[in-house]
């Protein structure tokens, strides 16, 4: 195996832990502690709030000093930091404790997606499928999340849905120091790659084309964020309440929210795969379009039709994650990417975290019912911004 291909596989291996990571805790607050610490899941949740701070504002310093140092090097304390941080998180017993150790999974978590995205894109000239698979195996982490969860606390504990993770990822760590940081790089493919890397990059695109582009990506980044992390972070809890006929464990609801982002998550090979070959313009358009009128089809859903209903509005929301992404690929220079990757996914991940309260306060006052209609209307305005995208040659 080449080594730019381990080192793909490793990548791949970090996005599936860094989604993993950021959600146990989701999935441990609706099915498990709850009851253990006596406290609702509205007033839970919200101590997971900086963590997710912590996700969002440290990638613009985990990019700049990858781009400055080393992204391998990076990569190596993104792995042993986060897997440390997970078992430091096994042993708390108290929300205050927790919110500590999600803090540190969410700083250490912030270095993946400017460094790793970053790597993804090096060298090559259509992105849309490494980008997609990559994303795919984020979205397993995601499914994952909830699925290992649920088995951890029915048969070993809450505990051990943090422990046993953080060793694995640690162990991961030191495998990638051993195979992609001192492995054997071949002369020719370096100089392949940091030849082709330097055909990535739109020299000729207009300046006022560029502030349109990263002005459409840095909003519908927002938007789009919210949507992720109140359907990422929430859906276990629906399926929870909507579901209860169907799952009555939490091992059951764990599978099912499983099903759900396992299948969803096929939706970003197909959109990384249309990108590189049509508009990204009209597919971005329909892909909003279609989240608006699934979320707001959804707010009176329960039962199989929830169930449906929830596979199709994840397929989309999945399937727009690879879309800016892409965009930030083409757009940026190889010398500054990994800060672009880093300031999208600070816009990103600072939204994100706004929507860990917003899912405790309208659950807390109105039901999932009205966190639908918001997640509706917030997938319209995406809609809207994506017809300011302009037509050139990069992004359409």
């Amino acid at each position: 195996m080449r080594h730019n291909q381990i080192r793909f596989l490793f990548l791949n291996i970090g996005h599936f832990l860094d989604h993993l990571f950021m959600l146990v805790f989701a999935a441990v607050a609706a099915l498990r502690l709850t009851n253990e610490w006596g406290i609702s899941y509205a007033e839970l949740i919200p101590y997971a709030t900086p963590g997710f701070v912590a996700f969002g504002v440290c990638a613009i310093l985990a990019g700049w000093i990858a781009d400055k140092w080393s992204h391998e090097g990076m990569m190596v304390i993104f792995f042993i930091g986060i897997g440390a941080s997970s078992i430091l998180a096994s042993f708390a017993s108290s929300p205050v404790q927790m919110a500590g150790a999600l803090v540190l999974i969410g700083i250490f978590a912030a270095i993946y997606h400017p460094v790793g995205l970053s790597m993804i894109v090096r060298g090559l000239k259509k992105t849309g499928v490494p980008i997609a698979v990559n994303g795919i195996f984020g979205n397993m982490g995601v499914a994952t999340a909830a699925l290992i969860t649920g088995l951890f606390v029915d048969n070993a504990g809450w505990q051990s849905a943090f422990f046993v993770p953080g060793i694995l990822s640690i162990m991961v760590g030191l495998l990638y120091l051993w195979f992609v940081v001192y492995g054997e790089k071949p002369d020719n493919e370096t100089k392949q790659t940091a030849s082709s890397d330097k055909q990535t990059v739109a020299a000729d695109t207009p300046k006022n084309y560029l502030i349109r582009v990263f002005a459409v990506i840095f909003f519908t980044t927002a938007v789009g964020g919210l949507i992720f992390q109140s359907t990422t972070f929430a859906l276990p809890k629906v399926f929870d309440e909507r579901l209860s006929d169907l799952a009555g464990t939490a091992t059951m609801v764990g599978w099912y929210t499983f099903l759900v982002f396992s299948l969803a998550a096929l939706a970003q090979l197909v959109v990384g795969y249309l990108v590189d070959r049509h508009s990204i313009r009209l597919i971005f358009a329909v892909i909003a379009l279609l989240q608006a009128v699934f979320f707001l089809v959804m707010a009176q859903l329960s039962g199989i039709a929830a169930l449906l209903m929830a596979f199709a509005f994840m397929f989309m929301v999945f399937g727009q994650i690879p879309i800016n992404d892409v965009l930030v690929g083409r757009m940026a220079k190889s010398e500054w990417r990994s800060r672009a990757f880093a300031l999208r996914y600070l816009v990103t991940f600072s939204v994100m975290a706004s929507a860990v309260p917003l899912i405790g306060w309208v659950h807390g006052g109105w039901g999932f019912d009205r966190l639908f209609v918001i997640l509706g209307f917030a997938a319209m305005a995406i809609f809207v911004a994506v017809l300011g995208l302009p037509k050139i040659k990069n992004v359409s």
